[in-house]
């Protein structure tokens, strides 16, 4: 089967052609193949070219579109269209123009512009922001992801020495970087710098001893994993969970002491009004002081159960709770005069009460059980049974021990605790805020903990390669850079990165060769991209990328 044109004289002269599908069949009588006409499609100046397209469209979904393409090729003796290969280039290219709107290449031009690398360090330092958000590896793994695994953008071939010196200088350059894209996200999202989150976390590394002089010490493990070296990591976030700054400290390092360092690292931004908010780990009377420094304010959880006497007096003081949301009930309360004036707001969650009491009497079953089980003891296993009952994290709470030994339940402590249930405390030194702003500017610190959380899944910021202190820095810094882009993302779209990356990721770029030459071409967004880069107020991707003619 095969289109053919046919030509026709006029009376006139004119010569008129036609256009008409058609196969050859033998004749029975002369042994001769002749056409077998099966459609006209009618003169060749006037067809219906649409048509035509919605047929050709229509045979095509019974071909693979390599077949297609090869069938495309060599109609009329043309060269052949080879299809190469096609990897994502979606997400890239929505991190690339969010990394460009943010003026991170233009904030690292200005720090190197009395410098000379003959190294791609701006594109190889987004190689390694974009391979934490998109496909998270080693720094060989991204020299590796680079090459062959997605459409960067990239005009110069990035080698794995060309991430290490991007490393070295972007920490060279950290803290102007650090400010000149705050501000940049700042303008961009028109962001109020009145609320300023912050919160540390710690990741370990697999080695068996600790640094005599550097980074990795053991300390308080919020992974569980105290047999292991650690670094302390501070994150300071706004309330819309835009991330402001990290810091990357010794892993010995106390939540206590990170507050002067973190406090003075950003007086110089000139934040204006600025009300920090941080956990119940950070509340001392010497953090209180450096947070009040240069007309700060802050917004800190205390300790409900350290039995200070004025936290004491606080869970005392009289008076009703006020609902200000859904399971959110409070009530302020103000001790002492003068200098030592402090204000408090005492917070209860009716439904976390609930489950506080259930949890407890879920205890004390299990104390009883306990009780029970060690009542006829005697001896060494008895004494042992005994103190480790006492000394139990949770159950030990709850006991008391007689002069005789034995020890029993202490009735007195668990209507102590139930006084507790649901309840926290929060103290602040601004004035200004509501007791209701304050309780949910706390409320709000669960942003920090969920950006903790994109940094240790999504962007995979352990297992960390690096040995040496500036690498482990850089590295932390990096994770931090594509943790901005990603939460750029997910506030001015609305959606969670794990959609936008699935979404973009669909987005391929396909390779063809053939004689002619080569040929780089998208696939066509499809009506989510299209929405997506749209409320990032990105232009969709050209379909045709890059032609490169053979000579």
């Amino acid at each position: 089967m095969y289109v053919r044109t046919i030509s026709r004289k006029n009376k006139s002269g004119s010569t008129t052609t036609y256009v008409q599908l058609a196969h050859n069949v033998r004749d029975a009588k002369t042994g001769q193949s002749k056409a077998d006409v099966l459609y006209t499609f009618g003169r060749a100046d006037s067809l219906d070219v649409d048509a035509i397209r919605r047929l050709t469209k229509s045979l095509s979904r019974f071909l693979t579109p390599e077949e297609a393409l090869r069938i495309q090729g060599t109609i009329e003796g043309e060269a052949p269209i080879r299809f190469l290969k096609s990897v994502p280039m979606g997400g890239a290219y929505l991190l690339r123009a969010l990394w460009e709107q943010l003026g991170i290449p233009q904030a690292l031009s200005q720090c190197m512009k009395d410098r000379s690398f003959t190294s791609p360090v701006e594109w190889s330092t987004f190689a390694m922001v974009a391979n934490r958000a998109l496909a998270p590896d080693s720094k060989r793994g991204v020299e590796e992801w680079v090459k062959e695994d997605v459409a960067l953008g990239n005009l110069e071939p990035i080698e794995l020495q060309h991430l290490y010196r991007a490393m070295d200088v972007l920490l060279e350059y950290r803290e102007t970087i650090h400010k000149e894209v705050y501000f940049a996200v700042a303008d961009l999202l028109n962001l109020e710098v009145d609320l300023i989150f912050f919160d540390t976390t710690s990741t370990y590394f697999e080695m068996d001893e600790e640094d005599e002089e550097g980074l990795r010490k053991y300390g308080h493990s919020k992974d569980h994993r105290p047999d292991l070296p650690q670094v302390v990591i501070g994150l300071a976030v706004t309330k819309e969970g835009i991330p402001v700054k990290c810091w990357t400290m010794p892993g010995n390092k106390s939540d206590m002491k990170t507050v002067e360092k973190v406090k003075s690292d950003l007086l110089g931004w000139k934040l204006g009004r600025c009300v920090w908010v941080m956990d119940r780990g950070m509340s001392s009377e010497e953090n209180r002081l450096i947070l009040q420094k240069a007309g700060g304010h802050y917004i800190i959880g205390e300790k409900l159960r350290d039995n200070q006497e004025i936290h004491r007096e606080v869970l005392a003081k009289r008076g009703r709770f006020t609902s200000v949301r859904e399971n959110l009930e409070i009530k302020e309360v103000t001790i002492g005069d003068g200098e030592k004036r402090r204000r408090f707001i005492l917070v209860h969650n009716p439904d976390e009460a609930k489950k506080d009491q259930a949890t407890r009497e879920k205890t004390i079953k299990k104390i009883e059980e306990a009780l029970k089980s060690i009542k006829d003891q005697t001896g060494h296993c008895h004494t042992k049974n005994v103190c480790a009952l006492l000394s139990h994290r949770t159950m030990g709470r709850y006991l008391r021990q007689l002069k005789n030994g034995r020890i029993k339940i202490d009735k007195g402590k668990i209507r102590e605790e139930a006084h507790l249930d649901g309840k926290y405390i929060i103290s602040t030194s601004d004035d200004t805020l509501s007791p209701e702003d304050v309780a949910l500017g706390y409320k709000q610190l669960m942003e920090v903990e969920r950006a903790f959380r994109t940094l240790k899944t999504t962007l995979d910021l352990r297992p960390v390669y690096h040995r040496k202190d500036e690498r482990i820095e850089a590295h932390v810094f990096l994770c931090f850079l594509a943790l901005l882009l990603v939460r750029v993302a997910e506030r001015k779209t609305n959606m969670p990165w794990d959609h936008i990356k699935a979404q973009m990721e669909r987005l391929h770029l396909g390779e063809f060769f053939s004689k002619e030459g080569r040929v780089l071409q998208t696939t066509e967004p499809t009506p989510e991209q299209v929405n997506i880069l749209k409320l990032l107020k990105i232009s969709p991707p050209q379909r045709i990328r890059h032609i490169q003619v053979t000579p």
